[in-house]
């Protein structure tokens, strides 16, 4: 075990509140904006949509949700489980989203502000 301190490593100054609100103008950054928006907005709206209707189903249309689909499975437990599988889906289709089309993006704006240090 050694008793020396380790060496001092030299962190670049963080932007300035006027250059987080000057990239915050930029178009570059209001394309990201646009772009997360897009695709979070109507896919979150559709999902709640979804659940809801679930929700009300299950609450309102208790004979259609007992229908047998195969032996002691019914529709509200298939709906239910796709509840799972739509979450699921979504957070793939989201990730695959952001590492394609948002990263990307906000690695030039990161990689912009650090080199204007």
């Amino acid at each position: 075990m050694t008793t020396e301190t380790p060496p001092a490593t030299q962190r670049a100054p963080l932007p300035s509140t006027g250059e987080f609100c000057e990239v915050q103008r930029s178009v570059e950054f209001g394309e990201l904006r646009r772009v997360h928006r897009s695709f979070a907005f109507p896919l979150t709206a559709a999902f709640v949509t979804w659940y809801l209707l679930y929700v009300l189903l299950s609450n309102y249309a208790g004979g259609f949700m007992a229908t047998k689909v195969a032996g002691n499975v019914n529709i509200a437990l298939v709906l239910g489980l796709a509840q799972f599988l739509t979450t699921f889906l979504i957070a793939w289709w989201y990730a695959r989203h952001a590492a394609n089309k948002l990263d990307p993006r906000a690695e030039a704006i990161k990689s912009r502000m650090e080199s204007a240090e």
